[in-house]
């Protein structure tokens, strides 16, 4: 007989990991503690990006891929990624921006995301006894990769630009995403000019300058790496996260101590501002470059539509109760699924809600509509509404435990760690994590009729769709109105 998951089976308990946190050096280290990782050391070490201007923010992508793919001291590419590949299970770069919760203020409040922190990440694993030369290579890579490589910086734009061009047309939900984003939040400017239809621009015109102006870009490199390493301060804006178990983070402390003296900059050192408390240094010029709020459609040659729409459907300062995001699940697994996919015949209609931003997003992926799509949107606040009516206890009780379990997911030990150390590093606290489970615990058919009211009085709505030009003229002449631009 089939058994079902009923909510009382549920754990009513948060699950914390362990981070154990010290200054050491002159930067923060948070070792993660397991039972078992296999003899296996997990490393993610990061410097602070706040001190690189803005307009070299969407320079950061191809800076951490040349970090990887050029070469570094005395190896070239090839030589480079063979040393590791004998001594590490793997090196990357990465970039982390993110908006943190604000000190002082309750952690259920949206904001204006304005605080906020940024790194780059150099993650990698090894087994406890390679650690010294994990962590040389991390350090090489971070302060000898050759930067001076036009002809390596050039493919990697023009592949860049290929890969951003085809992602549009195949992946256009996510651009459509960043794109409503960007217009209410610095933060999300911030991630639509390193990754979104925007970027796509940059990188054009970082294409233009590596073949025309090429030591103008190799400044602009060189910049970047010692405004990161700057001696008199990177050491205050950096740290160490390393996931093991107790005979590996035992093992590994010499070589630790070793790769954080090596390290540049003072002990004693300036200090970065409190990116808990005072607004991102990124945050002032974002907001004078954010694009307006409008309805925009995107023209690039696809036979499919991909359809956003969004907004703030709490304004700064209001609270969100945890049961918005059974709600906002529901709505994906139910209205959205059944009236964009299964009746509109798109292959994906969903949604997304920010609970610190309070932004609210419709989206749909290969679409074959477009305006039916927006009207589909439209009518959301009064099905939800009709829903809240309707609603009875197994319904309730299917929502809850699909919105627990998408939280619950099972995690490895290294992504425990990580876990842990970003709850850390923006600043969440357990109690509010307990708050939140709590409120997604007993929501109420109540929470669907308030959330369609919110969908219903969402401040500024915008719209961004990414289409043809054919079918997004066919959708002004219905009468959606929308500024058309080319993406070429």
């Amino acid at each position: 007989p089939c058994s079902f998951l009923a909510l009382s089976d549920l754990n009513r308990e948060i699950t914390e990991y362990p981070i154990d946190l010290k200054k050491e050096h002159g930067m923060t280290v948070a070792r993660h503690e397991f039972t078992s990782t296999s003899g296996i050391a997990y490393a993610k070490f990061g410097v602070d990006l706040s001190d690189i201007p803005l307009e070299d923010v969407p320079l950061l992508p191809l800076f951490s891929r040349v970090l990887m793919e050029t070469g570094a001291g005395e190896y070239d590419s090839v030589a480079l990624s063979r040393q590791m590949g004998i001594h590490t299970g793997g090196i990357s770069v990465s970039l982390y921006t993110t908006p943190v919760m604000t000190e002082g203020l309750d952690q259920s409040v949206v904001t204006d995301c304005e605080t906020m922190v940024t790194k780059l990440i150099i993650k990698g694993k090894s087994t406890a006894d390679k650690t010294t030369e994990l962590f040389k290579l991390m350090k090489l890579v971070l302060e000898e990769a050759k930067l001076d490589s036009q002809p390596k910086v050039i493919e990697m734009l023009k592949e860049k630009k290929a890969q951003l061009e085809s992602q549009i047309q195949g992946s256009g939900h996510s651009f459509a995403l960043q794109r409503m984003r960007s217009r209410y939040t610095a933060a999300g400017y911030i991630d639509e000019i390193m990754g979104g239809i925007s970027y796509l621009d940059e990188v054009k015109a970082l294409l233009e300058q590596a073949e025309n102006d090429w030591p103008t870009l190799l400044k602009r490199l060189q910049s970047i790496r010692s405004t990161l390493l700057s001696a008199s301060k990177c050491r205050d804006g950096m740290f160490l996260s390393l996931t093991g178990d107790k005979a590996v983070l035992e093992k590994v402390q010499p070589s630790v101590d070793a790769f954080l003296t090596s390290l540049p900059g003072k002990e004693d050192g300036e200090k970065f501002q409190n990116f808990n408390k005072d607004i991102h240094p990124w945050v002032a010029q974002a907001k004078a470059k954010m694009p307006v709020v409008e309805d925009e459609g995107f023209i690039v040659p696809t036979q499919v539509s991909y359809v956003g729409k969004g907004g703030r459907i709490y304004k700064e300062g209001e609270k969100v109760n945890g049961a918005a995001s059974v709600v906002a699940r529901h709505l994906r697994t139910g209205y959205l699924w059944d009236h964009v996919r299964v009746m509109g015949g798109a292959y994906g209609g969903f949604c997304v809600f920010g609970q610190g931003s309070g932004f609210f997003g419709f989206l749909s992926y290969r679409d074959p509509n477009l305006g039916k799509t927006l009207d589909v949107y439209d009518a959301c606040a009064d099905s939800l509404e009709q829903l809240s009516k309707d609603m009875d206890q197994e319904a309730l009780e299917t929502a809850i435990i699909g919105a627990i379990g998408d939280m619950d997911g099972a995690l490895s030990a290294d992504q425990k760690g990580w876990t842990a150390f970003t709850r850390w590093m923006t600043g969440e606290t357990a109690e509010h994590r307990q708050q939140f489970r709590d409120e997604v615990l007993s929501t109420k058919p109540s929470d669907f009729h308030d959330f369609a009211e919110r969908l219903r009085a969402m401040k500024d709505p915008s719209v961004a769709v990414i289409s043809s030009k054919g079918a997004l003229e066919e959708a002004v002449a219905e009468g959606k109105k929308m500024i058309l631009k080319e993406v070429n």
